[in-house]
């Protein structure tokens, strides 16, 4: 019991970490759009975790994958996905109330945590491209209209930040307890980020 409290708590504190210093990266840019190869380089790193539901998206998925026990595959599926969803928002393709998608999609990744949902490979996979997807569209806003150097640099640090996020909720809580609270709360932290998303973009909360 105390091993799996401290797993979950070294995780917060992982998370926090990475909410923090992304977004001191992003803004020395002063919120403008990236310029230079490094300034997208740091936009891409920052973005994905400065917003929390992007964050607590990343890590349920992690989490499923740790759960389900068979394999990482489907996490290529997210970070394919969300560069997919990038490219989408680039083409100027319109998807309507997509920030309440966003939020709708992270509380469906928080509820199957909770219910510690194990999937086959195939079904995961096809959940988190659809997931990524529509994160992938939401930060793909913040890059419409860059110049290629900084547009390629923020795409490689969206794939590289949200990745290894990822993978590093899937190495730390992957002996966790499958019905331990630990797993539980978890699930109910990345409802209640996604619920949050899905308040404001209906007008529930400011």
């Amino acid at each position: 019991m105390m091993s799996s409290i401290a797993r979950l708590g070294a995780g917060v504190g992982i998370a926090t970490l990475a909410m923090q210093t992304p977004a001191f990266a992003h803004h020395v840019m002063g919120g403008k759009m990236p310029e230079t190869f490094l300034q997208g380089l740091l936009s891409g790193l920052g973005h994905p975790v400065i917003g929390i539901d992007h964050l607590a998206a990343i890590v349920g998925a992690g989490l499923l994958v740790a759960l389900a026990q068979r394999g990482v595959a489907p996490l290529f599926a997210f970070s394919g996905a969300l560069i997919a969803g990038v490219a989408l928002h680039l083409g100027r393709m319109d998807l309507p109330v997509s920030e309440l998608l966003v939020g709708l999609s992270t509380i469906a990744v928080g509820v199957l945590v909770v219910l510690r949902q194990s999937m086959g490979p195939a079904i995961a996979a096809f959940l988190f491209a659809i997931v990524g997807l529509l994160h992938g569209y939401a930060l793909g806003e913040s890059i419409v209209g860059a110049e290629p150097a900084p547009l390629v640099a923020y795409l490689a640090g969206l794939l590289i930040i949200q990745t290894a996020i990822a993978f590093a909720a899937y190495a730390l809580l992957a002996r966790l307890p499958a019905r331990g609270l630990s797993m539980t709360i978890a699930g109910i932290v990345v409802v209640l980020a996604g619920g949050m998303t899905a308040a404001a973009a209906t007008g529930l909360v400011g």
